[in-house]
């Protein structure tokens, strides 16, 4: 038995009035490779606070037997005391840390965190701002890892390649799941296989019961319409006769008797709902925006540059009618500054007359409109209310979050609404840079149903490899100055 690093006893946590941890047991061992997944404000980096001894819970207690080093994706370093090879490896620049971008700040983290051994890891999103490079190397460093590792990540590539165990933390509570993320997923679908299959055990049963409680109603009718039909003389000729043979089964009060038992049968059963539909929701293009370009966007020796650094150099692509067209490639390479250009229909370009664009951006979201999100998305959408309700309900808005006001939403809440909008919009063509950054893995699965319903065209830039399989049609490699679709 591998030994215990960390113990989580009888473990509440709240804040305000709302349950964040419910804890009664949990242990990290000596080797485990545990991933973290659940929604966003779930409790992921709670957890990973608690365990590191940042926090403390309101009851409960953590029994700490190693020490673990811990990977914030939020905090910001100030210092450069990292492994010389690593600072290399990594290509970190020379150069005040206050001026790192936010790729330059995890590298650097992540080259502090691996200059020297930890029995332990608690590591929070470590990829967000890493480019494919980035992610080898958080990978590499990894796959021998000789420690217990806990992973909170949306990447659920890494998260196959790094993880065998899964926590899943939802309403306070975790379970736990043997595997990485896809085998977290198949089981979670032979879960949902065999919830559907009790509540058709379920419906059956009901529908039984009360069909012949139904009966036994109709028999017990059928009999009191025959005694108001017998005369009396008849009535008291047979009365004696009758007495010595009715039994339970014939009389009117022993069949009501009988029914009324049925109808508790249904009562007691236990009632099993069905697993929730996933339907994919189609975004139907309106003919006023419909696009009859076959290559509504290409560029024909196209040259892009950013201050001094040559980012494309005569560079030809046609991107056709309604595909999703992936553009990778490494931080610095120029995948911004050419969605850029197309946005604003630079030089070099050939736009469709008719192209209206509709673009998310790496940047902080913030409204500034007095509305509720619901109010909010029905002025920005022709699309009918209960289209427009089961979009938000996919993006996780629910029940009274459609009643907050857009000022007061959190970062993460603004950029579902954001991509929301776009979806239901008046757009035919969407440009997304990096928009699984900031989501859980929950609306990431959202998003790519959302894409998969979509239209128009979709220019998108991302590092996740996993969002890329699923959604692309197309992908194209930005480097070395080239543009290349990929085979």
């Amino acid at each position: 038995m591998e030994n215990v690093c960390v113990e989580l006893e009888n473990i509440e946590l709240s804040y305000l009035d709302r349950t964040v941890l419910n804890i009664p047991r949990l242990a990290v061992h000596q080797f485990d490779r545990i991933g973290v997944v659940g929604k966003n404000g779930s409790g992921k980096s709670t957890l990973l606070k608690l365990i590191a001894g940042h926090i403390t819970p309101d009851q409960g207690k953590v029994n700490r037997l190693i020490d673990f080093a811990y990977f914030d994706q939020l905090e910001l370093t100030d210092e450069y005391d990292a492994n010389y090879d690593l600072i290399g490896k990594l290509s970190i620049p020379e150069r005040a840390i206050e001026k790192f971008s936010g790729g330059e700040q995890t590298r650097l983290k992540l080259a502090r965190l691996f200059s020297n051994y930890h029995e332990g890891l608690l590591i929070d999103e470590p990829t967000t701002h890493l480019d494919e490079e980035g992610r080898k190397f958080f990978l590499d460093e990894l796959a021998y890892y000789y420690g217990a590792l806990v992973l909170v990540s949306h990447d659920r590539y890494v998260l196959d390649r790094l993880v065998t165990k899964i926590w899943e933390i939802e309403d306070g509570s975790i379970t736990e799941y043997p595997g990485n993320y896809s085998d977290y997923v198949s089981q979670k679908e032979f879960s949902k296989a065999q919830q559907q299959e009790q509540h058709e055990k379920y419906l059956k049963e009901k529908t039984r019961l009360m069909k012949a409680a139904e009966e036994k109603m109709k028999k017990a009718d059928k009999v009191t319409q025959a005694s108001k039909h017998v005369s009396k003389k008849e009535a008291k000729a047979k009365a004696n006769k009758m007495f010595m043979t009715k039994s339970k089964d014939t009389s009117q009060k022993g069949i009501q008797r009988a029914a009324k038992a049925l109808e508790q049968r249904v009562e007691q059963l236990e009632a099993v709902e069905a697993p929730k539909a996933e339907n994919i929701i189609r975004f139907n293009q309106p003919k006023s925006l419909q696009l009859h370009n076959k290559f509504p966007i290409m560029a024909d020796q196209l040259t892009l540059s950013a201050g001094d650094k040559l980012l494309l150099d005569k560079v030809r692509f046609q991107f056709p009618l309604g595909r999703t067209i992936a553009i990778t490639g490494g931080n610095g390479s120029g995948k911004t500054t050419l969605l850029h250009h197309i946005l604003q229909r630079g030089e070099g370009l050939t736009i469709s007359p008719k192209a209206v664009f509709g673009a998310y951006e790496q940047m902080d979201y913030q409204f500034t409109e007095d509305k509720t999100v619901l109010g909010y998305m029905k002025e920005k959408s022709d699309d009918h209310h209960s289209k427009i309700r089961s979009v938000l309900d996919k993006m996780d808005f629910k029940d009274n979050d459609l009643e907050k006001n857009v000022r007061h939403l959190s970062g993460g809440e603004a950029i579902r609404l954001v991509l929301c909008q776009l979806f239901l919009g008046r757009y035919n063509i969407l440009v997304l840079d990096e928009p699984t950054n900031f989501l859980d893995v929950f609306c990431i699965e959202a998003l790519e149903q959302f894409l998969q319903g979509y239209e128009g065209t979709v220019l998108l830039v991302s590092h996740d490899r996993t969002f890329i399989e699923r959604v692309s049609d197309d992908v194209y490699v930005l480097a070395n100055q080239k543009l290349e679709l990929k085979d």
